[in-house]
């Protein structure tokens, strides 16, 4: 079985090669810019979303398509990649996609939902590993949170059972390993859900400050965003995620994705910490 992982130099490709190394295996990085890829340890090959070169994937036997960060054609982008993967003769992909998929309300969702029937159409056997979101989506902020002693959003008192990126990169790994998976979709979500006040409440823990939540309107927190920086359409994006979120959107208690990895999900104060 050779294994090749899409956008290897990101934060959950780089994670996701770990955790394949860590049971032994050796898979091949995928990157934009191969020099990036120099320190994973592994064979490197260039491979651009935007070209999807077939012979980039000469030999491998299961693709790892992480989705693309490059919301400007995500889906072409993905459908690119798949039909490289058909050309090249690729066994089975994995694709990171979003929990619920086309049951999911997000505006995020919508590339996913494509590129789930791009899978379905190009007939490759697939695994879907539907993503939940990450506790380090929250985490990139903490220090204007700790600063300010408040943290925004849109959410409301809505439950979000997040996990730490390196849970879902395990889940990767674990499914990459065993053909069994192939023509399974899974519902990837953290054990234990937690609100914005919750989540605040473990920044003040971790922080030793005094932490709240203040839940906005939708559009008062996409106009936050574009405060801090974040460009119109992402912020309003962002937006949606959370007050989607509000609506339990990205809350799941099926605990899939423990399951899968045999351990318990990272609690988000462990994150927290190490984000700090």
């Amino acid at each position: 079985m050779t294994i090749a992982i899409t956008a290897a130099t990101g934060q959950l490709g780089r994670l996701a090669i770990a955790a394949l190394q860590a049971r032994g295996a050796s898979p091949i990085a995928l990157a934009r810019s191969p020099e990036k890829a120099a320190d994973l340890g592994v064979e490197v090959r260039a491979f651009d979303y935007t070209t999807a070169d077939p012979a980039a994937l000469k030999g491998v036997t299961t693709l790892v398509l992480i989705s693309s960060n490059d919301f400007n054609d995500r889906a072409g982008q993905h459908r690119r990649a798949i039909q490289a993967a058909k050309e090249a003769g690729v066994a089975r992909i994995l694709y990171t996609s979003i929990l619920k998929g086309d049951a999911s309300p997000l505006i995020l969702a919508q590339d996913h939902i494509a590129t789930e029937v791009a899978l379905r159409e190009a007939g490759i056997p697939a695994t879907i590993l539907r993503n939940g979101w990450y506790t380090e989506n929250y985490t990139g902020a903490l220090g204007a949170a700790i600063a300010h002693g408040t943290m925004i959003g849109a959410a409301g008192t809505g439950l979000v059972a997040s996990a730490a990126r390196k849970d879902f990169a395990e889940a990767i790994a674990v499914t990459a390993l065993d053909a069994s998976h192939a023509g399974k979709t899974y519902e990837l979500a953290g054990d234990i859900a937690h609100t914005g006040a919750d989540f605040a409440a473990a920044v003040a823990q971790a922080a030793g400050k005094p932490v709240a939540y203040v839940s906005m309107p939708q559009a008062d927190y996409a106009a936050a965003l574009v405060g801090f920086g974040l460009p119109e359409g992402f912020a309003q994006i962002l937006a949606d995620s959370d007050a989607r979120a509000g609506e339990g959107a990205l809350n799941d208690t099926s605990r899939t994705l423990s399951r899968l990895i045999g351990r318990p999900t990272t609690p988000i104060l462990e994150t927290i910490r190490a984000a700090l």
